[in-house]
Parts: structure tokens; sequence; C-alpha cells
């Protein structure tokens, strides 16, 4: 357990650390938690990718795109509401409802009283399965107050347990409640995000531990019902300090690239765009933060005439920053796509081995 806790915080220590070395942080945050927005809605079910996400978000409109993308919308709303609660509300039952009430507004589950506790019996088993045929049934409406009590009083305790294993010990006993009708899981999870930005070992939201659950779906939902049947805290904690530190790797990675892809295009349009590189500079800055755009939206950005900005617009694609996205002749739009790529998951489908819905 020490061994595996030293390696997660090691690991996580230095994903703080590199994203402080990015040139203004808050650009890159965008990316990071739209990518765990998207993981997190596709351990629940969801279909929607990354690239409908940002589609969406910039307002285009296709069949394509899964229903269930103002899921994925919702989520990311949900977490930069929390994260901006935090500012003057602690993790707290209170916070929690809010989340809930942003993650279930106006989607599938709307009708199950979001940012309110249940009122009725809900349990974890087979899609459909009956109250006997459940796997767990989590406490009675009239016991939830009181273990939500217990949790936020360990919440705030003064414990001397290491930060991440209390973190660990929070998103499985929440799990365990189940105090929603819908939408545990993804509360369960931005609930980690938010303790570890409230606590200061992140200053920003750039861990997407979502990755880690998905591709280890079944393990992850195995792990905390062991807890329930057995007791089984350590392995649970075991797993969930194995996935903090991968994952954290992996955002430092991701972090790297995005310095060197970053400095690379600087560097580009320094060369080449002479007088006007300083325009170029605040398109691909803007990028970082919004990756898809028109010719209209940099013609904002730089001040310019439309001209102006369709030119700059022709160099960036030129260059291949940036490409067509719509194939049309007006109306056109543009997206950042090395950037995007350094996101985007490889083809990998959801570990669909174990039959629990903990939604």
């Amino acid at each position: 357990m020490y061994s595996a806790l030293s390696r997660a915080d090691r690991a996580l220590g230095r994903l703080d650390g590199s994203i402080q070395t990015l040139p203004s942080p808050d650009l890159f945050v965008f990316m990071y938690v739209r990518k765990e927005a998207v993981l997190s809605s596709q351990i629940e079910g969801t279909q929607s990718s990354l690239q409908d996400l940002l589609e969406a978000e910039a307002e285009i409109l296709s069949a394509r795109h899964p229903r269930d993308i103002s899921e994925v919308i919702n989520y990311v709303s949900a977490m930069n509401h929390g994260l901006k609660r935090l500012e003057a509300l602690p993790v707290s039952q209170r916070l929690i409802k809010e989340i809930h009430g942003k993650l279930l507004e106006n989607v599938r589950g709307s009708h199950l009283t979001p940012g309110e506790f249940r009122r009725s019996q809900n349990w974890i088993g087979p899609p459909g399965c009956a109250l006997n045929e459940a796997i767990f049934v989590p406490p009675p409406p009239d016991e939830i107050s009181n273990a939500l009590v217990d949790l936020e009083k360990f919440i705030h305790s003064n414990s001397d347990l290491p930060l991440l294993i209390q973190i660990a010990l929070i998103h499985a006993q929440f799990e365990t409640i189940h105090p929603f009708l819908d939408g545990n899981g993804r509360v369960g999870r931005l609930l980690i995000t938010f303790l570890l930005c409230e606590r200061k070992v992140l200053l920003k939201p750039v861990l997407y531990l979502s990755h880690y659950f998905k591709r280890k779906r079944s393990e992850y939902y195995d792990k905390l019902q062991s807890i329930r049947d057995r007791g089984d805290f350590e392995d649970w904690a075991l797993f969930f300090l194995d996935g903090v530190a991968e994952v954290s790797r992996q955002a430092t990675e991701t972090a790297r690239r995005i310095l060197l892809m970053r400095e690379e295009h600087r560097n580009l349009v320094t060369l080449s765009m002479g007088r006007g590189a300083a325009n170029g500079y605040k398109v691909l800055d803007h990028l970082f933060s919004r990756p898809i755009l028109s010719v209209k939206d940099v013609q904002t950005l730089t001040g310019t005439t439309y001209s102006a900005a369709n030119d700059l617009v022709v160099k960036l694609t030129d260059f291949e920053i940036i490409s067509e996205i719509t194939g049309n002749r007006r109306n056109r739009l543009f997206q950042y796509d090395p950037y995007i790529r350094i996101f985007k998951e490889p083809d990998e489908a959801i570990d669909q081995s174990s039959t629990v819905d903990e939604e």
C-alpha cells in the first residue's frame, strides 16, 4: 500500500508541476475537462465522442451526433459549476445536490428528481432486474440523510489517512450510499476531481481518471462491490492508487506534447508571417481553449478586416495547423487537428463484461 501510494503521489505531483509549466494553464484545462466528461459519460453507456462534444459546443448541427451528446455537455457544465462553487462552498451535500441538478438538467433521467436525494428504493444489478435479483441494495431512503452526514463528517475530519486514500474511500462510500435515482457514478467521479482541487493537490482539473475506470470498467465495479460483500477496502484502494499513478503519467505526457506542439507552431508562425505573427499568436492561443473556429471568429479576435482574417486562416491551413471540417463554401469552420489528436482516444470498446448498472 505504501509503494502504491508513493507512486501515485509522485505521479500526481509531476502532473501538477507539468501543468504549471504550461503558458496560461487555464487555456489548456478546456480539453482535459472535456476528455474526462466524455470518458466518465461513456462508462455509463453514452456513445458521444470528444469530436462530437467539440462540434456540438461549436454549434455544428449534424444528424450523426449521438442523441446523448447533451449528457456530456451537462457533465462539462457540472464540472465547471462545481469548481467555481468551491471558491465559496466546500465539498458538501449542498454542492453534491447542485452538481447533480446540473448533470441531469433536460436529459435522460431528468424526470428522476435532479438535485434531490431519492425518496424511493433503488438497487444495482443487471439492467431490468427486479429488487430480489439485485447484486446490491443501497440504504433505504430514510437512512440516506444519516449516511451522508457521516460521509460529510469524514470528508472534513482531521484524518491521519493520506489524502488519496481518503478520496478513494469517499468515492467508494458515495457509490455505496447511491443517494440519487440516477447519475450516481458520474457525480461520484466528479467528487474525485473536486476533492483534489479543493485540497490543492491539483491546481487545475487535469486528471482524467475515468480513462482508467473506463478501460477497467468490469474491475472498477467489482472492486466497489467487494467492499460491500467482504469489506475489502484495501483491494479497492490499491486499484484506485494504481489508476491515479497511471493516468497522472499519461496526463503529464499529454502536457509535454502540448508544449512541444505549441512551440513548433509558434516558430512556424514567427518564420512565415513576419509582422502578421502577432495575430497568428492570438489565434493559436485561442485554439487551445476553442479548437473549432470560423473566419468571423478570427476577425473578431484580431480586430482586422474579414479579408485579412481569411488570409490568416488560409496560411494556418497551408501550415496544416488547422483544417476545414464542413466541406462548405460558406459558413466554413476550421479545427485545430494536431491539438485534438493529442486528446483523442484510440478506438477502444468499453469493457462490457460486467452487466452491472451502477448508475
